[in-house]
């Protein structure tokens, strides 16, 4: 399959174009939209969210990756297999947390363009068809690089901050949870957070974190917004305290 991560969002006419592409050069491969509202133009976010979210993807999987602010510019368009799984996309630090966290990575340039180019939607034009190419079988359009060169070396492995808000008004971080114990503590907003284990083992009204389904930590409010009534925003920070005895 393809899997899209984008920061384009549902509504408008950019996924939508992505999707007519992928479906021109590669018709009848499956398409499925992972990530459309990544946050927008965040970079970093959305490397850390990355390869939390394409881990359940089989092997072989298509990552068509865009988190662009860059587009048009200088910046170079590239291809990584990590976990024996294609990603797509520019060369911006998108997939540095990817690449540190695999040690079979592999990278590849885009060296391949085609006729019209748009300077401002190299997802349609340039990405889109390389994803493509991949998910025929094809090999990548470009010569072999250094991973090490796609990779933004001053963030860390573990982002301390919310990284992207959902629907129900839970605050995804980029902390692993596999890093915490049970007994430590989350401050966010002032606010301190103890571990849960599910929904249903919260106290109603009381902010609390628990691992979620792709192994993020994530802040909650039981039967409420945490968003809303924490007031909190892509990019506030989190602290960890330490855990008792």
């Amino acid at each position: 399959m393809i899997a899209t991560f984008t920061d384009f969002g549902g509504t408008g006419p950019y996924l939508g174009q992505v999707r007519a592409a992928l479906y021109r050069d590669a018709p009848g491969i499956p398409v499925v939209d992972i990530f459309p509202d990544l946050p927008a133009f965040n970079v970093r976010a959305a490397a850390y969210l990355l390869p939390a979210y394409s881990q359940y993807l089989p092997e072989n999987t298509v990552c068509l990756c865009v988190v662009d602010p860059g587009v048009g510019t200088a910046r170079g368009a590239t291809v990584a297999r990590c976990g024996g799984r294609w990603y797509v996309g520019p060369d911006n630090g998108l997939f540095s947390v990817l690449i540190r966290r695999n040690s079979d990575a592999q990278a590849f340039s885009v060296d391949w363009r085609p006729e019209q180019l748009s300077s401002s939607f190299h997802g349609r034009d340039l990405f889109a068809p390389v994803a493509a190419r991949l998910a025929r079988g094809e090999p990548p359009p470009g010569k072999a690089l250094d991973p090490a060169r796609l990779v933004t070396s001053d963030w860390p492995q573990d982002l301390a901050e919310i990284v992207y808000l959902d629907h129900f008004g839970n605050a995804v971080t980029g902390l692993r949870a596999a890093g915490l114990g049970t007994s430590q503590r989350i401050e966010v907003a002032g606010k301190r957070c103890e571990f849960r284990r599910t929904f249903g083992e919260a106290e109603p009204g009381q902010p609390f974190w628990y691992e979620n389904s792709n192994g993020l930590v994530e802040i909650a409010l039981a039967e409420g917004n945490a968003v809303r009534v924490l007031g909190l925003e892509t990019g506030n920070a989190v602290r960890v305290e330490a855990g008792s005895a």
